[in-house]
């Protein structure tokens, strides 16, 4: 019997909704897929199991001390302002299921598993099998599924509750990663 956890990555507002800081290509993708309402049957399913939730935004403080300055992806943050901790952009998105109880990491790098305690929590509660959904999928969730992988962790790929910024990118990731972990639908949960 395997003890199995969920983890959710990136759903925040600077990246999926509509009016974020770096959405514009993603937050179509997101809607047109109703992407958070199959994360959220991911996360009803886990609850109704009593079983873990993890929440996953990447953020950097107002300083932006942490953010990695040559980043091509995070290396202008500063300058726009976006993935700013304890603002409207790193807030999850309001349709997203997250209870005041969960619990949530925070990252500073595109993997969930560098540098934060989600490791930690996974061993605490001695989890062996997880299953994970967000966005993007060829990015944050690609590189947290590799890295739970050599982590020798059972992994799922929930599908149809990622996105990536197209369906060719979104498409590319899930055929790769499906030669490291289990690529299902929320229907099969």
């Amino acid at each position: 019997m395997s003890n199995k956890a969920l983890i959710v990555i990136d759903f925040i507002n600077d990246i999926v909704h509509p009016e974020g800081k770096i959405s514009q290509e993603i937050a179509p993708q997101v809607q047109k897929n109703e992407v958070i309402a199959h994360a959220n049957k991911a996360i009803e399913h886990f609850r109704k199991q009593s079983l873990p939730v993890i929440f996953v935004k990447v953020g950097f403080s107002s300083a932006y001390i942490e953010q990695p300055k040559n980043s091509p992806i995070f290396g202008l943050a500063d300058q726009y302002k976006a993935l700013e901790l304890g603002t409207w952009g790193t807030e999850y998105h309001k349709d997203l299921d997250v209870l005041t109880s969960d619990y949530s990491v925070v990252k500073n790098r595109i993997n969930p598993f560098y540098n934060t305690s989600l490791a930690t929590v996974l061993s605490a509660n001695n989890i062996d099998e997880v299953f994970m959904c967000g966005v993007s999928t060829n990015w944050a969730v690609h590189s947290a599924v590799m890295e739970a992988h050599d982590r020798d962790f059972k992994v799922n790929v929930i599908e149809d509750a990622c996105a990536a910024a197209n369906e060719t990118n979104h498409n590319a990731s899930i055929e790769t990663l499906s030669r490291v972990a289990s690529i299902i639908k929320t229907t099969d949960l």
